[in-house]
C-alpha cells in the first residue's frame, strides 16, 4: 500500500513529503503551476520513495519555474534519489543546493 504524497509551501520553498510515484503524484500534478510559482528551492528530504514518474515530475516542476524566471535548486536529495538522477543522466537538471559549487 502506498503512502500518500503531501506538500507545503514555506516562503519560497516547496516541501515534498511521503512517496512521489505514479500512484501518488496526481494531486501535485493538478496544482503544479500554482505551487511552483516563486519557488527557488524544492525540499525532497522528507520523500521516502521516488520512482521514475516522480523524477519526471521533479524535472517538470523545475521547467515550470524556469519559465517563470527562477531555476530552483533541490535540497535533501537521498542516496537512492541521487542514484535515480544519475541513472537518467539528470545531474545537470536536478541540481542539489546541498553540494558546494
Amino acid at each position: 500500500m502506498h503512502e500518500s504524497l503531501r506538500w507545503e509551501r514555506e516562503a519560497s520553498t516547496l516541501l515534498l513529503k511521503g512517496e512521489l510515484d505514479r500512484d501518488t503524484l496526481m494531486g501535485l500534478w493538478q496544482q503544479r503551476e500554482t505551487l511552483i510559482r516563486d519557488v527557488d528551492t524544492i525540499d525532497v528530504a522528507a520523500l521516502d520513495r521516488v520512482d521514475s514518474s516522480g523524477l519526471a515530475l521533479l524535472v517538470h516542476l523545475r521547467e515550470i519555474a524556469r519559465a517563470q524566471g527562477i531555476t530552483p535548486r533541490f535540497t535533501g536529495i537521498s542516496d537512492k534519489l541521487q542514484s535515480l538522477i544519475t541513472l537518467y543522466n539528470l545531474q545537470q537538471i536536478i541540481v542539489s543546493a546541498d553540494k558546494s559549487a
